[in-house]
């Protein structure tokens, strides 16, 4: 069951690298979990942001270069496709699910993908990148 991204959060994709924006495209269109874009670009001020508010663990951030989304689950309750703060889940089990989700369609692409919530020391379940290894 696939769905269409929000408005604000393809406006969100602007300035992510094209393959990235393919990936989570394709995505949405072959998803049965809604999920929007909450960052994708991203400022050094922002990141500096984050960092300070433990939110980040680096400077060196692939949002800084386009390299990265972050995506959040919406559960869209009132049916009425209108993003509220209340519908975002932080759950992490549903996180996982759209991880899988990401992570086929970014094989289909041909696309190498790195998901936060594969990392060991700070598990960071909206983060999708694409790796230094491939996009230097």
């Amino acid at each position: 069951m696939a769905f269409e991204l929000p408005e604000k959060s393809k406006a969100r994709l602007a300035g992510v690298h094209p393959r990235l924006v393919s990936v989570v495209l394709a995505a949405a269109a072959r998803s049965d979990v809604k999920f929007v874009v909450t960052e994708g670009l991203r400022s050094l001020e922002r990141q500096k942001e984050l960092q300070a508010a433990g939110k980040s663990q680096t400077i060196r951030s692939r949002h800084l270069t386009g390299h990265a989304v972050d995506l959040a689950i919406w559960e869209d309750r009132d049916a009425d496709k209108v993003v509220d703060a209340d519908e975002i889940s932080w759950k992490f089990p549903q996180y996982q699910q759209l991880a899988q989700i990401v992570k086929e369609a970014a094989a289909e692409l041909g696309v190498p993908i790195e998901w936060g919530g594969d990392w060991t020391s700070f598990k960071d379940g909206p983060h999708f990148q694409l790796p230094w290894s491939a996009y230097p």
